[in-house]
């Protein structure tokens, strides 16, 4: 009678593990379906009628998929050892594609598709603000929803689940992870963008553009300076000036933190070359603000910044640009003719200055007349945003508070359960555009960690940053080499650079190729070390940090960096996810 028991329970066993297997396979089939809509919907974020349709077929399939992994049978097996975390994973991303299917895109489906396909594109000047308004209370919904669903696909990321599942589960976590922070984007603009165009009252904003030719710890100097009003909607370019012509603030404009200055000095505070110094754009903007009301006499209601990298993204959403010196703007060519070109072309900073001004016109002309392809145009913002080439301050607390945590806002990175970040921040030291020849390698990796229970790490992380001067020896015009102005021989390149260390660690080791010494201090309880390098063309030199936990922390690690030219380049990062890792392991 035992061994009937036993044959039974057997086969029954093999019945719930056969019927799970179909059932995950069709599953599968049917979340890879979802998966190719999903990147449709992406595709076609300009056409509300195409994506309510694609969102509609996406809701069906992981509808399916979640009814297939969600059943009795599915759930007992889930309570079995090794296999059972393997099924929880598969149901926890059916469940989580379904929620954001139902709970998120189907309720903005559903908004998209009442609006006209030109809803947010601006028509003779104005931008209508009622798409905007229309998609606030769907897009918190599905801000909700998602980082929900993000969340709960995190947790389900078990050590215990084999190489090929968890390399799935981590994909689709980045993917969840990435989407949660595009529609956590949307509702926070949605509640943004018309408080900014004058929704309630008319609003001015200074727009500095970098120059990454010369680093500044946010990207490069402020050079061409704009003003535009907004009211209603509508936008007008009103002025224009450059940061050479504001000249210096004797004493400075504002006072800084007194940690700020132990490390900055007053210069960010003096220059508004400098404002963008400090590594956080609340400090900058109201440095710019202050600066403009003084020299303008206009109190602007927020400070943009952005670099000609990011207005590369933009290009490709609006088409080439005809300039009046009979150059064609376009995505390619921009960075080149506006960080290097414009310098061997004129000589003269006037000439220089005019050209930056009819760009600006131009460009400006381009997105509030000509139109633009949506889609494009809230990818290439979106990839500028991720690469810290777009930044915003508001003088309104209701809308800093909007965006508060995004990037945005530029402010150092902070350390959470998941991730721990260093900061890696450089500035010209030569008064020149060499920066454009420069390179810049950055490595953070543990050099040995363990986790806890929570998954939490310590143990010690290494951070290396390599900057190279990649100049020609000769044949520079002289105002990209700066023509040894402040004392650095024609075609060498000075670098300060300032690197913040993450929260809960402390410095186990310093040492700069060169052999020189840093110098430093403490911001919001974050150590700082600052260091300086002089490169000929052809030479490199390495900064190296080691730094060791007080208290567990994040994982995976993380660097803010200073946004160059380079727009490919991004920091190779570590994460200790299963255990001790040498240096010659990246991110998985």
């Amino acid at each position: 009678m035992t061994l009937w028991v036993v044959a039974g329970a057997l086969i029954a066993t093999i019945c719930a593990l056969a019927w799970v297997a179909v059932r995950g396979a069709i599953a599968a089939d049917l979340l890879r379906s979802a998966r190719g809509q999903a990147l449709e919907v992406v595709a076609n974020v300009d056409d509300p009628a195409a994506v309510s349709e694609l969102i509609t077929g996406l809701a069906a399939d992981t509808g399916t998929a979640h009814a297939l992994t969600s059943d009795v049978t599915w759930q007992a097996v889930e309570q079995l050892p090794w296999i059972g975390p393997q099924l929880h994973a598969i149901s926890t991303i059916a469940a989580s594609a379904d929620a954001v299917a139902v709970d998120a895109l189907t309720p903005l489906a559903e908004v998209a598709s009442t609006l006209p396909a030109d809803a947010f594109r601006p028509i003779d000047g104005r931008i209508s603000l009622d798409g905007f308004v229309a998609v606030q209370n769907a897009a918190a919904r599905a801000a909700d929803s998602i980082g929900g669903a993000a969340e709960a696909i995190e947790f389900a990321n078990s050590p215990a689940l084999i190489g090929p599942l968890a390399d799935v589960v981590d994909q689709v976590s980045d993917l969840f992870t990435e989407t949660a922070h595009a529609t956590d984007a949307l509702a926070r603009a949605s509640v943004l963008i018309p408080a900014m165009l004058g929704q309630d009252e008319p609003r001015d904003y200074l727009v500095i553009f970098q120059n990454n030719a010369e680093w500044r710890s946010l990207g490069g100097i402020a050079g061409a300076l704009a003003v535009v009003h907004t009211d209603d909607g509508g936008l007008i370019l009103t002025e224009q000036d450059y940061a050479a012509n504001i000249g210096s603030f004797v004493p400075p404009v504002l006072d800084l933190d007194p940690e700020l200055t132990a490390v900055y000095g007053v210069r960010p505070a003096t220059w508004m070359h400098n404002v963008t110094q400090v590594p956080d754009f609340e400090v900058s903007g109201q440095l710019a603000q202050a600066m403009w009301a003084d020299r303008h006499a206009t109190q602007v209601d927020g400070v943009i910044a952005l670099d000609p990298v990011a207005l590369s993204y933009i290009l490709e959403a609006t088409g080439p640009v005809e300039l009046p010196t009979g150059d064609t703007l376009t995505a390619g060519n921009a960075v080149e003719l506006l960080l290097n070109e414009v310098y061997v072309r004129y000589p003269d900073p006037e000439q220089q200055n005019q050209f930056f001004s009819d760009t600006t016109s131009a460009i400006f002309q381009a997105l509030t007349q000509r139109g633009f392809n949506a889609g494009t145009l809230l990818a290439g913002l979106a990839r500028a945003g991720d690469e810290y080439r777009v930044m915003l301050w508001s003088a309104h607390d209701e809308d800093q508070a909007v965006l508060a945590d995004t990037t945005l806002a530029g402010a150092p990175l902070e350390t959470t359960r998941r991730t721990t970040p260093f900061g890696v921040y450089l500035n010209d030291g030569t008064g020149s555009k060499m920066d454009y020849y420069q390179s810049v390698e950055t490595t953070a990796l543990w050099e040995a960690c363990t986790l806890d229970a929570a998954g939490a790490a310590s143990g010690t992380a290494v951070l290396e940053v390599t900057i190279a001067n990649e100049a020609p020896a000769s044949g520079l015009a002289e105002y990209i080499t700066g023509g040894g102005a402040y004392g650095v021989e024609p075609g060498s390149a000075s670098t300060v650079g300032y690197l913040y260390l993450p929260e809960g660690f402390e410095l186990a080791d310093a040492t700069l190729t060169t052999g020189d010494g840093f110098g430093g201090g403490f911001i919001d309880g974050r150590q700082v070390l600052s260091f300086e390098i002089l490169l000929a063309p052809g030479e490199s030199a390495t900064a190296r940090v080691a730094v060791r936990t007080t208290e567990p922390s994040g994982a995976q690690l993380a660097v803010r960096q200073t946004p160059t030219v380079n727009r490919d380049v991004t920091p190779e990062t570590g994460s200790c996810l299963l255990g001790p890792l040498d240096s010659n392991q990246g991110a998985p």
